[in-house]
C-alpha cells in the first residue's frame, strides 16, 4: 500500500511539474539596446601569388636575384675550371716525371690546395652577399606591400582584408587583388621617376 502511494505522489508531482512546463510562456529572444551599435565587418581578399607575380617592384627584385644567382653560377663555373685545369696539369706533369723534386710536386699541391680553398671561400661569401640581398629585398617588399595595403584599406573603409591562402572559401566578389596590383605599380612607378 506504501507502494502504491508514493506511485500516486511521483505522479501526480510529475504531472504538476509537466503541466507548469507546458504553460510556461517562450522566452524572447535577447533585443538588442537601441542605443547600442551594431558592428559590421567589411571584408576582401587578396591573391598574394598574383600580387607577387605583377607588382613591378616582385618582378624586379626576381629578375635581379636571378642575375645574381647567374653571376654566382658562373663564378662557381670559373672556379671550378680553373682548379679542374690545374689538376689535370699536374696530373698530366706527374705522369711524364715532369716534377724533377718531392718540393716541386708539393708546391703544385699546395698550390691546388689554396686554389681550391681561395674558391671556396670566394663562393661563401658570394653567396653570403646574395643572400643578405634577397632579405633585404624581401623587406622591401613587404613593407612596400603592408604599407599599401593599410593606406588602401583605410581609404576604401575596409576593416579587414585577408590573404586569399589563410581562407578556405571566399566568394570570388570580394577580390580586390587586381585593384590592389594597380596601386602598387602607380605608387612604385612614382618613386621609380624620381
Amino acid at each position: 500500500m506504501n507502494f502504491l502511494r508514493h506511485f500516486v505522489n511521483y505522479a501526480l508531482i510529475a504531472g504538476l511539474v509537466f503541466l507548469a512546463a507546458c504553460n510556461e510562456k517562450p522566452k524572447k529572444a535577447a533585443t538588442p539596446d537601441p542605443g547600442a551599435a551594431i558592428e559590421k565587418l567589411t571584408i576582401r581578399y587578396v591573391d598574394e601569388d598574383s600580387i607577387m607575380a605583377q607588382y613591378n617592384l616582385a618582378k624586379d627584385i626576381n629578375e635581379a636575384m636571378l642575375r645574381r644567382q647567374n653571376q654566382f653560377d658562373a663564378a662557381q663555373q670559373q672556379r671550378s675550371n680553373e682548379i679542374t685545369k690545374f689538376g689535370n696539369a699536374m696530373q698530366q706533369k706527374y705522369k711524364n716525371n715532369g716534377y724533377l723534386t718531392e718540393e716541386s710536386f708539393n708546391a703544385d699541391q699546395n698550390k691546388l690546395q689554396k686554389m681550391q680553398n681561395d674558391a671556396q671561400s670566394y663562393l661563401g661569401n658570394l653567396q653570403q652577399s646574395i643572400q643578405n640581398e634577397l632579405n633585404q629585398s624581401q623587406v622591401q617588399l613587404l613593407d612596400s606591400i603592408d604599407n599599401f595595403m593599410k593606406e588602401y584599406a583605410q581609404k576604401k573603409g575596409y576593416d579587414l582584408i585577408l590573404r586569399k591562402s589563410a581562407t578556405l572559401f571566399v566568394d570570388p566578389k570580394y577580390d580586390v587583388t587586381d585593384e590592389v596590383v594597380e596601386g602598387l605599380n602607380k605608387r612604385y612607378n612614382k618613386v621609380e621617376k624620381k
